[in-house]
């Protein structure tokens, strides 16, 4: 147990409480699925740290935080685990398609499953509704964005 160090902890307690706000408050930032809401959700943090929302003061914010934790945070915020339909979808407007993975090793997920999934999130306005465009890769789907939207 000693081996465990207080900077460990700390850090771990820190990555912890990160995620959980980004999970609690992404959906408050519209609209959703989107690169503005993004946007919105880095402004909101930069202004609860005490900076203000001039450009100067989001650079200051986005260079102390780094490249690193940006992208873990980006991920976060664009991904969600959906364990009712054993579902991990990972949906970044910055990357051409969206991809549905299965939680649970060797399950083959069936469309009817995704169209749900994508109802829970409110994400299927902004899906290729065309499912001959879905992309399947063993168990992975490959879905593009709606470039109509």
């Amino acid at each position: 147990m000693e081996q465990i160090s207080h900077t460990s902890i700390q850090a771990k307690v820190f990555d912890f409480a990160l995620l959980e706000l980004i999970r609690s408050k992404r959906d408050s930032f519209h609209p959703l699925w989107s690169v503005d809401s993004w946007v919105k959700f880095l402004i909101w943090m930069t202004l609860n740290c005490g900076l203000s929302g001039e450009r100067e003061s989001l650079e200051l914010f986005a260079n102390a935080i780094g490249s690193p934790l940006t992208q873990r945070m980006r991920k976060a915020f664009f991904e969600r685990v959906l364990d009712d339909l054993s579902l991990h979808i990972l949906a970044d407007p910055a990357e051409p398609q969206i991809l549905v993975m299965p939680l649970s090793n060797g399950k083959l997920i069936k469309n009817n499953e995704v169209d749900q999934a994508f109802n829970n999130i409110g994400l299927t306005e902004k899906i290729a509704l065309d499912q001959s465009l879905w992309e399947r890769h063993e168990s992975i789907i490959a879905i593009p964005w709606n470039l109509k939207k």
